[in-house]
This record gives C-alpha cells, sequence and structure tokens, in this order.
C-alpha cells in the first residue's frame, strides 16, 4: 500500500500515478471481488469494535474529478457497517449561513466523535480547488489555506483522529465515458449537470490544484492515497484494504464487561 501513499515530498506529481494501475493484486476481477467480500465483512467487525470502545475518531476523506466514483466507492466499500457508527458528510456549495463564517466552519461541524467514523464525500479541499480553478477568491487568500488545512488536521490528529484520505485518480478519457453513461441512461440522467461540461474544459486546472493540495498537505498524521480509480473493483478493493490495515494497526479491544455477569442466568 506504500506506493499509494504520499509521503510529505514537494517531488509529488499526479502524471507519475497510472489511473488504469491495478498492480497491487495479483489477480483478475472476480478475485478480487471475492477479496472484497472478505475485506467488507473485516472492516464490519473492525467498525464495530471501534464504536464499542469508544476510544478512537476516524476521518475518511474522498475527493475525485466529477465521475470519479466517490458515492461508488462510499455505497461498495462500507457495505454493512452499521449505521450508528458511521456517518457521511457531504459538502455542496456553501450557504449564505456558512459564507458568512471562515470557510472551516462547518467542517468542523461534521468532525467524528470518540468511537466513530466518517466520510466526507468532499470536504474542506473544496477550498483550495474549485475556489482555486474558479478565481473566487484571490491567490494569496487560497494560498494560504494549505496551512490553514495542515494546522487544522494535526489538531484532529493530536486530540485523537485517525485521518485517511484518498484521491480517486481517473484518465480524462475515463471520465468521458462515465458522462457519457450518465446521459444515455434515464436511471442516471438526474446526476448530470450541464455545468460538469464547464469544469471538463478545466481538467488541466483542477488537475494542477489536486497535485498542489496534496503535496501541501500530505502529512504523517494526514497522509493522502493516490488511487488509481479507473477500475472500479481494483479503488474499492484498494480504499478497503488501506481502511482496514489502519484499523487494525489501532489495536482495539473490547471494553472489559461490568464484574459478575458470568453468574447471570436469564430467566
Amino acid at each position: 500500500m506504500k506506493a499509494y501513499r504520499i509521503e510529505p515530498d514537494d517531488r509529488f506529481r499526479l502524471k507519475n500515478f497510472d489511473p488504469d494501475d491495478t498492480s497491487a493484486f495479483k489477480g483478475g476481477k472476480q478475485e478480487a471481488l471475492e477479496a472484497l467480500a472478505k475485506l467488507n465483512d473485516r472492516l464490519e467487525q473492525l467498525q464495530e469494535l471501534l464504536f464499542a470502545e469508544g476510544k478512537y475518531k476516524v476521518l475518511v476523506v474522498l475527493q475525485a474529478m466529477d465521475a470519479g466514483g466517490k458515492d461508488g466507492t462510499i455505497r461498495v466499500v462500507f457495505d454493512g457497517v452499521d449505521p450508528s457508527g458511521v456517518r457521511v458528510a457531504g459538502f455542496g456549495v456553501p450557504t449564505e449561513h456558512e459564507l458568512a463564517r471562515d470557510y472551516l466552519w462547518r467542517v468542523h461541524q461534521q468532525v467524528p466523535r470518540k468511537g466513530e467514523m466518517v466520510i466526507f464525500n468532499r470536504s474542506h479541499y473544496e477550498d483550495v480547488l474549485v475556489v482555486r480553478v474558479k478565481n473566487l477568491v484571490p491567490e494569496p487568500v487560497w494560498r494560504k489555506r494549505y496551512r490553514h488545512i495542515r494546522e487544522f488536521e494535526r489538531m484532529l490528529a493530536d486530540e485523537g483522529t485517525t485521518i485517511l484520505k484518498f484521491f480517486l485518480h481517473i484518465s480524462k478519457e475515463e471520465q468521458r465515458i462515465r458522462l457519457q453513461e450518465r446521459l444515455d441512461n434515464p436511471q442516471k440522467r438526474w446526476k448530470f449537470r450541464k455545468g460538469d461540461l464547464d469544469d471538463r474544459k478545466l481538467w488541466d486546472d483542477y488537475q494542477q490544484a489536486f497535485e498542489d493540495a496534496i503535496r501541501e498537505t500530505s502529512t504523517e498524521y494526514a497522509p493522502w492515497y493516490v488511487i488509481p480509480a479507473n477500475k472500479n473493483w481494483y479503488r474499492n478493493w484498494l480504499v478497503a484494504r488501506i481502511l482496514v490495515e489502519t484499523l487494525e494497526s489501532l489495536g482495539m479491544q473490547y471494553p472489559q464487561p461490568e464484574v459478575g455477569l458470568e453468574k447471570i442466568t436469564i430467566k
């Protein structure tokens, strides 16, 4: 998994990561789906343990280009987890109420509590991505936000939050195919908006913005993983494996039961 983890290093370049890569799994799609099913079961066990122990907090950040697979990743990877201990937070266009405050205000309200796993579908990174590409604020403003974000995530980590950030990396051609599929499928057409085509014209600008954001904010306490996402089966397997390995590394244990329970018989 180290091949996909971005270490703090100003030499990181997104072009060095192949969105078609499937090299970490020595098998085909069917074998990967079987392996994913086992990872789903293990993730379900670990999430229950996380909730029961009530000690750790886990934040998962998902970012991608349009049609990059954020929703699909959430739907497949987290299949079977207990909804009482897992929550998805989405961040769309800020409301007038949110714009009246600092840009991290709405994000901080959604971070996980002890025993909880929270998945950010988009996140605070929109404020160095969309804001930058569409020139919504001047460069001196958004450039300062890399430091803000590092310090925000450092605070969360210091307070006991395990942070995993995934960039789901697709090619421009794969995005074209997926957007066309949305248009052609009446059941998926609702997901398409004309503005997607405007954003697609800014592909290179977004790629540069993602590259800079990842390079500036991948840290030991809040690492970025660049996930090859042209193949859904590989994307899902890889994200699930990283999650399982990370949760296992926490060394979680079930809390001790009350003394004397072994003497109780239910009548």
